[in-house]
């Protein structure tokens, strides 16, 4: 059985997160912390860390995973390049998987924009736009970054070529469309989420799959076996 902690316990993904522990017969709930709490022997009595809480919470909490000799799944969100690279750099050392969004039809989102951008040509101009609800903090979200970086890195243009707009508003677990305009067609892709769950659950699959590993950085694809 695989023993999975959970940081930021209180929150509305840690919430979710633990019951879905609680619920498989593979897991077992070892240990939870939130913000105030002492992370340190939580961390050292599992063997899976899922972190779902701010950039500067998770830096701390890898740096106890690293000690530890733990792995760790994240899904925190606004991750500057500074704290990307200081995350692959405990990679090094530890198995992590690290996705800006634990949804499989998310990550199965990735690899078509990516056929799209490659597909059609740069007279299909790019757009994206995602809404979510009115506590997310950063925006543009992680998930619309990285569906903008893979039309920048596979069409070669400059960043500021693709626009990108978001919306906080409500209760919205997260909608991302992205819009190939052409002068004859347009090609639209939405994905929407209708609950948090399925964020949750990426996350305890990604937990089992980090769990049989020694070291190193591995994103959803891998997870999801969705490389090619």
């Amino acid at each position: 059985m695989i023993k999975v902690a959970v940081s930021g316990s209180n929150g509305r993904m840690g919430l979710r997160i633990k019951k879905l522990i609680e619920d498989d017969p593979g897991l077992e709930l070892s240990g939870a912390f939130d913000i105030n709490d002492d992370p340190g022997p939580i961390i050292n009595g599992c063997d899976v860390l899922i972190d779902f809480t701010t950039p500067e919470a998770t830096i701390k909490n890898i740096a106890i995973v690293k000690k530890a000799g733990k792995a760790i799944v994240i899904g925190t969100t606004g991750i500057d390049e500074k704290g990307l690279k200081h995350i692959k750099e405990a990679a090094k050392n530890i198995p992590v998987v690290f996705s800006p969004n634990m949804s499989v039809g998310v990550n199965l989102l990735f690899k078509l924009i990516e056929k799209a951008s490659a597909v059609l040509d740069k007279t299909y101009r790019a757009s994206i736009s995602e809404t979510h609800h009115i506590h997310k903090m950063d925006a543009p979200s992680g998930t619309a970054k990285r569906l903008k970086d893979i039309i920048v890195d596979t069409r070669n243009v400059a960043p500021g070529d693709i626009k990108v707009d978001s919306k906080r508003t409500g209760e919205v677990a997260g909608d991302h469309t992205i819009v190939f305009d052409g002068k004859e067609e347009t090609l639209e892709i939405t994905h929407h989420a209708k609950s948090r769950d399925v964020f949750a659950k990426g996350a305890v699959i990604a937990a089992k799959f980090i769990a049989k590993k020694r070291k190193g950085f591995f994103s959803m694809n891998e997870v999801l076996g969705i490389n090619d």
